[in-house]
């Protein structure tokens, strides 16, 4: 099971970064072929409106823009809510790895949700946290 995190959706509408959009897009085209490979963890879809919201105050994105661009991502891949046990994940992820508290809780988060696979340009590409590898799409 696959998940991306908020920095890969991001890139994927950011023509500020034309290299790495394009291999955003390249990256979600793979993985919508097989959708139900993919789940969209609450906490990236949460981080990714939140940036939204930045841009439309920025006036980089309208209101529309906002909720046009994050219903189109959305519906990319089935949204997975976190569940009570992500804390304790997150507690025992942050003491081993050195983690920040966001890194942990995503990765306790895709963790629970059973995903294998965490393509995100922000943790160590290869690394793999108890299971739980991370790919950065952009070296």
């Amino acid at each position: 099971m696959n998940a991306v995190d908020t920095n890969v959706y991001l890139y994927a509408i950011d023509a500020d970064e034309p290299a790495k959009q394009a291999q955003a897009i390249a990256l979600f085209d793979r993985l919508v072929l097989q959708p139900s490979e993919t789940v969209l963890i609450w906490q990236v879809a949460a981080e990714f409106l939140s940036q939204l919201r930045r841009w439309e105050s920025k006036g980089k994105l309208t209101a529309e823009e906002v909720q046009t661009t994050f219903h189109r991502f959305n519906a990319l891949f089935p949204l997975r809510l976190p569940i009570e046990g992500v804390f304790r994940l997150a507690f025992d992820l942050h003491s081993h790895f050195a983690l920040s508290h966001w890194e942990s809780m995503l990765l306790a988060a895709c963790k629970a949700a059973g995903v294998t696979t965490l393509y995100s340009e922000d943790m160590d590409s290869g690394t793999d946290y108890r299971g739980l590898r991370t790919i950065n799409p952009f070296l």
